[in-house]
């Protein structure tokens, strides 16, 4: 695995393979500042109820365990079924104190936040757009992230629209600012969902993706293109947080170990069934210079990534107006 990736990263996902991510039907039900309206994903508020609750940090520092714990118990009090776990391409320790800025980083701070609500299309959500100003704030507030340095990708006629075109160059405009000593940050909320993988390189015959808001005109966005674009051109020394709040986020980075705060695991293992030839492929495509999905490729990844995801890979997200958070009905590519 260190071979295939020699950067760090790290994903926390907000449920299972087989279960649902949602949207909760009040934000100040988790005690969350909400500027733009009513609705909010779970795992994002879950997120934030444990890390930000009354816009405050919590007065003891936080492990990722303990971070995975707390909003599996709060994601329980709201009556979802969802239980988060962490990914990593290497063993970690998971009392490991929770961070997005390392200590001792000395770089800039750079994020891009894209929340979907697919306004007008069906399968619309009502929630993202209310993710992203929430995380917006969040970083800004307690991790010093400056607002000049924050990409928002939003389908509210404002904002730069999250297409696919515009989200694989945000990631890749990204990395190709970055430089060694950086912390950058990325959250996604909106739409996931499963195509038929067309490289052999998943177990499960899908590749997992994120769904674009031109999705039905342009493709979704594999979980090939999300490595070749942001997680394997990242520069060495760059820190990476991902926060991926959507349906079968879980193994959008491909990551081979794994903790589930289901209340039983309490160190990360690697699962019986995860291919490391799919992360060797991915790597020796790019340590051949070429990308296998779409984007702009920089230099092969060394720099210290984490990505935290909402859903695993074999679930669907929940929405506070549509019972089970749809995915798109999209033909397999």
């Amino acid at each position: 695995a260190q071979s295939a990736i020699p950067a760090e990263v790290r994903m926390i996902s907000g449920c299972q393979d087989s279960q649902t991510s949602a949207d909760v039907s009040n934000v100040a039900s988790f005690q969350l500042p909400d500027p733009a309206g009513r609705a909010g994903g779970a795992c994002t508020s879950a997120l934030l109820e444990v890390l930000y609750a009354d816009r405050r940090q919590p007065d003891e520092d936080l492990t990722f365990q303990e971070v995975l714990l707390e909003m599996r118990s709060i994601l329980s009090s709201g009556r979802y079924s969802q239980i988060p776990q962490l990914s990593s391409s290497r063993p970690l320790d998971i009392r490991t104190e929770f961070n997005i800025v390392p200590d001792g980083s000395y770089g800039e701070r750079r994020a891009v936040l894209i929340g979907i609500n697919y306004v007008g299309q069906s399968g619309e959500l009502s929630g993202c757009h209310n993710d992203v100003y929430n995380m917006k704030e969040y970083i800004m507030d307690v991790h010093g992230f400056e607002e000049s340095n924050i990409t928002l990708l939003l389908d509210d006629g404002y904002h730069t629209p999250p297409t696919r075109e515009n989200i694989l160059d945000a990631y890749a405009t990204l990395v190709a600012q970055s430089q060694s000593g950086d912390t950058c940050f990325c959250h996604y909320s909106g739409h996931g969902g499963k195509v038929k993988d067309d490289d052999g390189d998943e177990d499960d015959g899908y590749d997992e993706t994120l769904v674009p808001l031109d999705y039905a005109s342009e493709g979704q966005i594999r979980d090939d293109d999300v490595f070749n674009t942001l997680v394997g051109p990242m520069r060495k020394g760059v820190t990476l947080t991902c926060i991926m709040d959507c349906c079968h986020s879980g193994t959008i980075l491909d990551l081979p170990y794994v903790f589930k705060a289901d209340g039983e695991s309490d160190v990360m293992t690697m699962p019986s069934d995860f291919n490391l030839t799919t992360l060797i492929s991915l790597a020796a495509g790019l340590a051949a210079g070429g990308t296998l999905g779409s984007g702009k490729a920089g230099q092969f990844a060394t720099g210290l990534l984490t990505c935290i995801a909402c859903c695993t890979m074999m679930e669907t997200s929940r929405s506070r107006d549509i019972p089970m958070r749809q995915e798109a009905h999209i033909p397999a590519m």
